[in-house]
């Protein structure tokens, strides 16, 4: 533990000012350029960037996307030619993404109106996952 003598302050004990200056220099808040998060984006600008660089600055909209896994058509479509499947049961929802060219039988949660659609104009059917 450093001795008493070592502080800084120590040289001062005794003096008026302990090294501030006028008498009116280390009094209230005017100090050290207000109280908290004052002049941040004004005189305490260089802090800022130098320590916290994302303080200011739009976030923006978040976009939303479906909840839950998503698959697309086209990606049945490659299951159904590579792997040879004809029946195929996801939970999630089936999204119209592409082009689908064998008859499927896809069993899924949830799918949108076109997905459905392209489905039965290539011969399959789509039904709800029980």
């Amino acid at each position: 533990m450093p001795g008493r003598k070592s502080r800084k302050i120590g040289k001062f004990r005794g003096t008026r000012h302990c090294g501030t200056g006028n008498v009116k220099n280390k009094r209230g808040s005017g100090c050290r350029g207000g109280v908290g998060n004052a002049g941040l984006h004004k005189h305490k600008w260089s802090w800022v960037t130098a320590n916290d660089p994302e303080r200011f600055g739009r976030e923006g909209l978040k976009r939303r996307r479906p909840q839950g896994p998503v698959l697309q058509l086209y990606e049945i479509n490659l299951l159904a030619e590579k792997e040879g499947k004809t029946d195929i049961a996801f939970k999630g929802k089936i999204l119209a993404t592409g082009r689908i060219m064998r008859p499927v039988n896809v069993k899924a949660i949830s799918w949108s109106a076109r997905a459905e659609e392209k489905i039965k104009a290539a011969g399959g059917n789509i039904s709800k996952i029980e």
